[in-house]
This record gives structure tokens, sequence and C-alpha cells, in this order.
């Protein structure tokens, strides 16, 4: 049983700190960086709950997790009785304690955190997680319900296909998950680098869908090898959730921008993380990024780019962002891993131009120097150049991490489908369904480019509305109505 201790105990126990690679050491390697709390730290950091009578954690996580329940029993040492109740709401607990900004969701609504520093949800919950692996796995696998005869396609595995796969597998339909890439996670396993998420850790949580009955199928790009139609007519679906992501790059419309040596961040990760280029030449994935890179962006993705252009080797990794440290779009936790890490931040810096040499490979960028006017639609201070501010860098690589949109492939392919003047999905936000009966639809291909655990509620939701979609409107298999 844990200690019995009064209020004032429990907010006078300082917030666990999260073991961490040194800075200087990790620069050099692609091991994870967050080492994970022991199980000492891990029990003291629940022990800081309060065990609210109005919890508003609950309220502040997309998947609505059992926050309190679960920490009552961490603070306990019960930690499969623990892990139990995360699961029950959450299929990707090591991955969403990973990468999910809790700072801005459960955390940032903890009634600790009034005062002190609100209780390390995400921590706990990666700890939980990282304890059934390391007892072998599949301590706390959820009940299947019996089987319903109903198929469902899951198009793209990303964050909400998981998710979506996950629940209607447990809900006793057959799934059929449809991966365009030759593995299964999205962005999980090309956008996020090693060493924030090992791919271990998405192979082991992709494992545990497929011990729920779910297939997968790679190489499979929906949109050119089938349609979404097809999928109801050749391939007898019952429903489809289509879950693709925000994976076309934007690109600044400078000049120079079609230089040998200007990256989208979605190529230049991918090649690192899925095509395996940190490790050539053991993997023949070259990355060929020279000595000195600048990434232009200020947000998760661009600090990824950033560190992992710093552990390949390169002298120079400088950071372009037109407004400041304050706007910054990145969580606070990777910035200052950046910063850690010795990369240089310009901020109020915006490239203007990408200059070349004869051979039209990058030779520098042109930089002009802003300052902040009056707030814009966002509501933050509108980026202003300052006249007659422009100086050069000398650059070999230049990478654009200034986000992406709704990957077109299977828009474009399916008639009747509402989009809005973006290019995402239009849903019914209750049930997620699109304007064509029984396809749905979530994730960044619906909201564009956001985070993976409201990509996960979006497929959570979806799921409940394909089940009773299915239940209350098919109401009979397609293989049964035919007499197959």
């Amino acid at each position: 049983m844990a200690r019995e201790l009064t209020k004032k105990e429990r907010m006078q126990i300082p917030r666990q700190p999260m073991p961490a690679q040194d800075p200087m050491e990790r620069i050099r390697n692609f091991g994870e960086v967050a080492l994970g709390l022991t199980p000492e730290m891990a029990i003291a950091e629940a022990e800081r709950c309060l065990e609210c009578k109005k919890p508003r954690c609950v309220e502040g996580c997309p998947v609505g997790i059992d926050i309190p329940a679960f920490i009552v029993e961490m603070a306990d040492g019960n930690f499969e009785k623990a892990l139990a109740i995360v699961k029950k709401d959450n299929t990707l607990p090591a991955i969403c304690g990973r990468v999910c900004p809790q700072e801005d969701q459960c955390e940032q609504v903890c009634v600790v955190g009034n005062k002190y520093k609100p209780v390390a949800i995400g921590r706990l919950e990666r700890f939980v997680a990282d304890w059934e692996v390391a007892q072998g796995g599949e301590i706390a696998m959820p009940e299947r319900q019996p089987e319903t005869g109903f198929k469902v396609a899951v198009v793209g595995s990303g964050p909400a296909g998981l998710a979506c796969a996950a629940q209607l597998a447990i809900l006793g339909h057959s799934v059929t998950l449809f991966e365009a890439l030759h593995k299964a996670g999205g962005v999980l396993v090309y956008g996020i680098p090693e060493f924030r998420l090992p791919k271990k850790i998405v192979e082991e949580e992709v494992g545990n869908l497929q011990k729920l009955g779910v297939e997968l199928r790679f190489n499979f790009v929906v949109g050119k090898l089938a349609s979404v139609q097809e999928l109801f007519t050749e391939y007898d679906f019952d429903s489809v959730f289509i879950a693709t992501g925000a994976g076309l790059p934007y690109f600044m419309g400078i000049p120079g921008e079609d230089y040998i040596g200007v990256y989208s961040a979605n190529e230049f990760l991918t090649r690192v993380n899925l095509m395996k280029g940190f490790d050539f030449p053991a993997y023949d994935t070259p990355v060929g990024m020279g000595r000195r890179v600048a990434v232009v962006g200020s947000g998760n993705v661009a600090m990824d780019c950033l560190r992992t252009a710093k552990r390949l080797g390169a002298e120079e990794v400088i950071c372009l962002y037109r407004r400041t440290r304050a706007e910054s779009p990145a969580r606070l936790e990777e910035l200052e891993h950046a910063e850690e890490e010795a990369i240089d931040f310009r901020w109020l810096s915006s490239p203007v131009e990408i200059y070349g040499d004869d051979d039209a490979r990058v030779r520098g960028v042109r930089v002009q120097k802003m300052e902040l006017g009056e707030p814009d639609a966002s509501g933050r201070r509108r980026p202003v150049p300052i006249e007659g501010e422009q100086y050069d860098m000398e650059m070999d690589t230049v990478i654009m991490g200034i986000g992406q949109g709704p990957n077109p492939l299977v828009t474009r392919s399916t008639e009747d489908l509402e989009l809005n003047r973006w290019g995402n999905i239009v849903v019914n936000e209750e049930t997620m369904m699109t304007s064509i009966p029984g396809v749905f639809a979530g994730g960044d291909i619906v909201t564009g480019a956001a985070t993976v655990i409201l990509a996960m509620g979006a497929g959570k939701v979806a799921a409940a509305g394909i089940d009773d979609y299915l239940r209350n409107e098919v109401r009979v298999p397609r293989s049964k109505a035919d007499g197959t």
C-alpha cells in the first residue's frame, strides 16, 4: 500500500526529473535521449497526485484515460493494474508517453500545477508501458469481443489508423490495415527520430495490434492500386476509415528551392529514420548533407531535423525562424534539448533566396532580418522585414520544416468526397463519417498537421462511429448479404 500522505506532504514532493543522456554524448549517437524514470521515482511522482474529487486531467486527455485511477495504482506500486487502466483507453501508451505534448493537455489542467509543477502524467504513462516490455510484454492485453462478421479497411497506419484499427478489433470486427510503405506506423516511423522514439517501441505496439487480429498489408497504395470505392466493390469491405495524414510538404516559394541540397523535412527525416540513413553505409541510404545545414522553421519537425543533422556530423546547424523563441511552436522540452545540443538559433530571421553554384547545388542562403509587428490571424505578432537588413550565409544543405498539408492521393481519387478549402476531408465530428456513407476519416487528413494523441483520439471516435454504423445501418455484412 502507498504511504498515507497528507495533502501538504504530497505538495512538498518535488517533480521527479527525467534522467537523460549528457548533451555532448548524445549528439554522437541516435540512442534515446530521455532514459525513463526508475520504479522509485515513478512511485514518488505518483504520490504527488492530490486525488482530486473533480479531476480535470481526464478532460485534458484526447483519448480519455482515467488518469487519477491509474496514478493511484502507480503510487501503490501496482504497475500491472495501472497499465490495464491506461490500456483500456490507449493502445499505444509507450508512444504517447514519449511524444505527446502533455504540457498542453492533461498536465496543463492538473490542479497541482496551480501552485507547483504539475504531476508528470506522460512520464508515468511511459513508465508503465516500458515496465510491461521489461516483464516480457502482453501483461494487459484488451479482451476481444465476439466476431461480428463485418470487415473494415483502415487506410494509413499512422496514429489515427492504429488507434482506430485497435478499437475495431476489440469490438469484434475484422480489420485490414493498408500501408503504402513497407512498415507500419506512418509518421511514427518515418517522421520521428530514433533518439525521441525508438522504432522497436513502434514495432512492439504494432505487434500488439496483430495479436488482436488486425491484418497488415504493406506496399499497398490506396488511390493507385485500388480506390476507396473498389475497397467496397472488389474487396468486400463494409466500411472504410481514411487516415492518410499530412504528408505533403510545404515550401516557401522563394528562388532556389529547386537546387540540389534543398530537402523537405519529410524527405530528410524519411531517409534517416525509415530508410536508416543514420547507419550509412550499413544501409545504402546516403543523406549527403555536408558540413553546414540550415533548417527553416521552429516547430517539432524542425527540431527533429536540427537535432538529426547534428547527430549526422554537421559542423554548423542553424535554425532560421521568422519570429522569436517565445512564439516557437515546438514543445518546450524539444526546444530545450536542441539548445543543450548547441543548435544555433537565429530568431527573427527568414530566408528570402537560396543561391547555388554552376552545378545547381546549394551554396548559401540570403537571410532577411525581421521584427514583430501587430498580431495576425493566429494571434501572434506578425513578422515584418527590416528594410535593408539582409545577409548571406554559406550552406551545403537547406531543410524546409515549415509544415505539411493533406496527402492528396486518396482524396483526389475518391468521387463525392467533400473537402474543405485546404484539401482536408470534411467529417461529422461526432461520428467522423464523411460525405460518403460508410466512409470515415480522422487524424491529420481531417485536422491538418496536429499531434499524435489528437489523431489517436479521432481514431477512437471513428471506431465508435463505424461500429454504430455497421450494427445499426448496415446490420448484415456484405459477405452474408450476397450469400458467400
